[in-house]
């Protein structure tokens, strides 16, 4: 038994820390409690996927499966977790017992079988199927931050984030939020970077980017492990490729990659900020993760706000 308490521990402390950033800005304040929103939250709460049933998506509890409550609040951010479940089936799967069915069925029956009644065919076969699927789950972690009115999404992918936040929006009711927009282009300023070697100050490059040429037929490379001011990777930019994305280290708290569509992916927080709470006695676990979340959240709530900041401010 205390193993398996140490491991829920553990498994707390550590989604703590976010590894992408995708940020929304609040349109209007968030009015909920932890309370009220868990509350809401309830009418969602994860179930695994039916037999038939090819994806199922639901609310757990942010603190682990030893709790029960759906939304922690923390000095003014409230955290939450979205739990998704699907079934895995090839498409190759599907395709071969189709293409079966349907020389079959024009073998017998010498017709043609169309369209219309091949994708009947394929729901069928998928229905059939997913009973006998394995399954992959998987959890995306998000933070409301009332006090500064941004919501923090821990995932790389838009689409991950999109389906937490329409999730959100069918059990609250209404989730006004809104992609940032900044002033200056980030791709011209990311290039300016590198080209004029005019990094700011609170920040250093990484041994990483990605260089794009203009237009949606542009050449793309993938930079790893060089040295992002040498020759190499200016011949690049001469040849008129731009940067689109960009590693960089934040005052040596925090390493990333900085995109084009402002996503913050692959961070990495310094040990030093991670071991900033080692003196909380390991037998206060809520103060603990408590006080993690507050340095995880503190650094990321600035870190966005400096990355807007570069980018000549949130657009009007």
């Amino acid at each position: 038994m205390l193993g398996y308490n140490l491991r829920l521990l553990q498994e707390s402390l550590f989604i703590m820390w976010f590894k992408n950033i995708r940020a929304y800005r609040l349109t209007s304040p968030f009015e909920l409690s932890a309370e009220q929103l868990g509350e809401q939250l309830g009418q969602r709460v994860f179930e695994p996927c039916g037999k038939t049933q090819a994806l199922s998506m639901g609310w757990v509890s942010p603190l682990g499966p030893a709790s029960e409550a759906l939304a922690h609040a923390a000095g003014g951010r409230l955290l939450i977790k979205l739990k998704r479940e699907e079934k895995l089936l090839p498409s190759t799967v599907v395709r071969e017992q189709l293409d079966e069915k349907v020389a079959e069925i024009e073998a017998e029956q010498a017709r043609k079988v169309y369209r219309k009644e091949r994708l009947t065919l394929k729901d069928e076969i998928v229905q059939d199927c997913l009973p006998r699927a394995f399954t992959r789950s998987g959890a995306v972690f998000a933070y409301i931050d009332t006090r500064s009115n941004w919501v923090f999404v821990d995932a790389a992918s838009a689409a991950r984030a999109e389906e937490l936040l329409n999730l959100l929006r069918e059990c609250i009711g209404s989730f006004p939020v809104v992609l940032p927009q900044v002033n200056n282009a980030p791709v011209d300023t990311m290039t300016g970077w590198i080209a004029h070697q005019s990094l700011p100050d609170d920040f250093t490059l990484g041994e990483e980017c990605e260089l794009r040429e203009l237009g949606e037929e542009g050449g793309i490379v993938r930079c790893r492990g060089v040295d992002l001011l040498s020759e190499e990777v200016e011949t690049h930019l001469n040849a008129g490729k731009q940067v689109a994305r960009l590693a960089l280290c934040w005052e040596e708290r925090v390493k990333l990659v900085l995109a084009e569509d402002l996503c913050l992916r692959r961070l990495k927080f310094s040990e030093e900020l991670m071991k900033e709470n080692e003196d909380i006695p390991e037998a206060d676990d809520a103060a603990r993760l408590d006080a993690d979340f507050a340095l995880m959240s503190d650094a990321i709530t600035g870190l966005q706000e400096r990355v807007i900041a570069l980018f000549g401010g949130e657009a009007e």
